[in-house]
C-alpha cells in the first residue's frame, strides 16, 4: 500500500512539473522600437548668434 502511494505522488509530482513548459519555438517576440522625438529648433535660433556678434561689434566700433 505504501508503495502504490510513493507511486501515486511521484506521478503526480511529475507530471505538475512538466505542466507549465513552453516550447521555444512557439514564443515569438517582436522587437520594440523606440521613436525619440527631438526638439524642434526655431527659425531665430540660428540668426540670434550673428546678431548678438553684430551687436558687439558695433558697440565695440562706436566706443572709439
Amino acid at each position: 500500500m505504501k508503495k502504490l502511494a510513493l507511486a501515486v505522488a511521484l506521478t503526480a509530482a511529475g507530471t505538475s512539473a512538466m505542466a507549465g513548459s513552453y516550447a521555444k519555438d512557439d514564443v515569438v517576440m517582436e522587437p520594440v522600437v523606440v521613436v525619440e522625438e527631438t526638439a524642434q529648433a526655431s527659425s531665430s535660433a540660428g540668426i540670434l548668434v550673428p546678431l548678438i556678434l553684430l551687436a558687439l561689434v558695433a558697440a565695440a566700433i562706436s566706443a572709439d
